[in-house]
């Protein structure tokens, strides 16, 4: 779903295509609100014409000095405007109905979508997360635009309702009015398309107060705000980003009050001219007062809804530019094509990297270049290296969250461009080093890392135990089933304030997770236990030993004393393999790994000096 900056406006194809497709969901989701919707729509548009012929009717018998039809007329007259305040309402209640349940459908169908991307670009891509945003918009009431479409069409309605009425009247007074909602539909129309494209350039600048404002209101960056005094610091950047924003809308809602006061100048024009003609038709006797009545009820109903055409249609306009960007997102091709539909055995020989060169952009440095590596199956190979070598990259590809530039990544020989992404992750385990922290339960938090055993009990406590989380779990207020959040109140007491576990207890939870998964053919452990106490980290490696034992693991991390155990150690810097081999070889080779073992090692020792790069093979640990 990566992509460039796309162009603003769709062509009238694809808008023709968003309509057909909103249409079809609004149908689908609410069908018989739709229909209920579309009866009291028809009953308000009629209303309006049916009260200003009996309007017309009364007048013409007062002035005639009958009152034997009167009492039918006033009767009807209160039978439509009843039935029209009764329609008024229900149309108000079917419309939100029809809102609501639009909204759930396009909202599963938008999240459906995105769930269902396989890979990661499209989340670093600003011009895909800019149409994420207005397609969550779009995606909130997509019943508007059918509001719109229904308000234009009873308007329509009306409108030819009176202008058969004022054409019975005075036939090239009506052109007239109808010809001077010509320029109005047009100015709206450009109106509308500089709109939408304001908002899309304000995207980015409302994003980052978003952003802004997400950091000075959650958790994660309170201790940091506070000690820094970033508040303020923030806050006005927040403001800044707010007020770049609402001086292009401003921009915007200037231009459309001119443009507006004078399109209402002219319409006002118009309609004193038709009441002026009115008036001395009247004095001459050509026009009845029923026919003054209707004619002024005429020209003020065509002129209303004829605003009301233009100002609905545009507004249509406007909704099916925004609901673009949820149709591109749901029928976008995915961001990791599949290039076949192989199945995937059951890892017997290894995984293969070869010559994989891998870099995020055109427009970004390699991050991996020509890496060439074999991971056999039942071992563990641990990467090493700076930060910024590739080590979490090389994890991604393993994962196929990217896929190679150059070069590809083999499973027992295949390539796992060939499979299915969900098939490859089916038999993968990981921990990752910016792992989530579920607003959920304690036992979800776990169950997360294995849907299919999310009911069994007995698994997810015996993964809290291997992650050495087991007691702090059974400790919490309500056990397994403590909500792990202080943004949300517990559903056990809605007063209660919810529960927040330590940084290490909330590594030892995403290990958790990977235990659940223990069983898969091959585990990505990237610094897992980077949060832990050297108690609870050499408990975790050594859990994590005995489970995985003639299984295929990947360790990234910095720690070298946990990276020695490994059956192969890989060294990367600056995106290649530096050297590769076991941890006495590198240790005797004296190379970047010996290196930087000494460099940790020495923080360990009364007097601070490095030891020797070389150690002897079989010197204890």
């Amino acid at each position: 779903m990566s992509e460039d900056r796309p162009r603003i406006t769709p062509a009238g194809r694809d808008l023709r295509r968003c309509a057909a497709r909103t249409a079809a969901m609004v149908w689908r989701s609410a069908p018989l609100q739709l229909l209920g919707y579309l009866a009291v729509t028809l009953v308000g548009s009629v209303a309006p014409i049916a009260v200003a012929w009996l309007m017309r009717a009364v007048l013409d018998t007062v002035a005639q000095h009958r009152s034997d039809s009167l009492l039918g007329l006033a009767l009807a007259i209160t039978a439509v405007t009843t039935g029209a305040a009764a329609a008024s309402h229900a149309g108000q209640y079917l419309r939100a109905e029809v809102d609501r349940r639009a909204s759930l459908y396009a909202k599963d169908e938008l999240f459906a979508a995105v769930s269902r991307s396989p890979g990661l670009a499209g989340f670093e891509t600003p011009a895909f997360l800019d149409r994420l945003r207005l397609a969550q918009q779009s995606a909130s009431h997509p019943g508007r635009l059918v509001d719109s479409t229904l308000s234009a069409a009873s308007s329509t309605v009306t409108a030819v309702g009176f202008v058969g009425s004022l054409a019975l009247i005075n036939p090239a007074f009506t052109v007239l009015v109808l010809l001077a909602a010509l320029p109005a539909l047009l100015i709206e129309l450009r109106l509308s398309r500089q709109r939408t494209a304001m908002l899309w350039r304000i995207g980015p600048t409302e994003r980052r107060e978003a952003f802004y404002a997400q950091l000075m209101s959650t958790a994660n960056a309170a201790k940091e705000i506070r000690l820094f005094a970033l508040g303020d610091f923030l806050r006005l950047r927040m403001l800044a980003e707010l007020r770049t924003a609402n001086t292009a809308r401003r921009r915007m809602d200037r231009r459309e009050l001119l443009i507006q006061a004078g399109l209402s100048a002219a319409s006002a024009i118009v309609a004193g001219a038709g009441l002026i003609w009115a008036i001395l038709a009247a004095g001459h006797g050509r026009l009845g007062l029923g026919d003054v009545s209707m004619f002024v009820a005429a020209v003020a109903g065509v002129q209303a809804s004829l605003n009301i055409v233009v100002s609905a249609g545009v507004m249509a306009y406007e909704h099916l530019l925004t609901f673009h960007h949820h149709v591109w997102i749901v029928t976008a091709a995915p961001d990791l094509p599949v290039r076949g539909d192989r199945s995937l055995p059951p890892l017997r020989r290894g995984v293969e990297l070869r010559d994989v060169w891998f870099r995020y952009s055109p427009e970004h440095p390699w991050t991996l270049r020509g890496v060439s590596l074999f991971i056999p199956d039942g071992a563990t190979v641990a990467l090493v290296g700076p930060n910024g070598a590739g080590k979490s990259t090389l994890a991604k590809l393993l994962c196929r969250f990217y896929d190679p530039t150059r070069g590809a990544v083999l499973w027992d020989g295949v390539d796992i461009r060939e499979v299915p992404p969900e098939a490859l992750r089916a038999r993968i385990s990981a921990v990752f080093q910016d792992f989530v922290a579920y607003e959920l339960t304690a036992a979800d938090n776990i169950a997360v890392g294995d849907l299919a055993v999310a009911d069994d009990a007995a698994r997810v406590e015996q993964a809290a135990r291997d992650a050495g989380v087991h007691d702090t779990l059974a400790a919490l207020p309500y056990g397994y089933r403590t909500l792990l959040s202080r943004g949300f109140a517990p559903e056990q007491d809605e007063e209660a304030e919810g529960v927040l576990l330590s940084g290490g207890q909330w590594q030892r939870l995403a290990i958790a997770r990977g235990f659940l998964r223990s069983d898969r053919d091959l585990m990505v452990l990237d610094e897992p236990s980077a949060g832990l106490d050297p108690d609870a980290e050499y408990e975790a490696h050594r859990r994590l030993r005995t489970l995985r034992a003639g299984r295929t693991s990947v360790l990234i991390s910095h720690r070298l004393g946990v990276a020695r155990d490994a059956d192969w150690i890989v060294v990367l810097a600056d995106g290649v393999v530096a050297e590769q081999g076991g941890h006495a070889e590198l240790m005797a080779g004296g190379g970047t790994y010996a290196r930087l073992f000494a460099r940790q090692a020495a923080g360990y020792r009364d007097d601070g000096a490095e030891p020797a790069a070389t150690e002897p093979a079989g010197a204890p640990r």
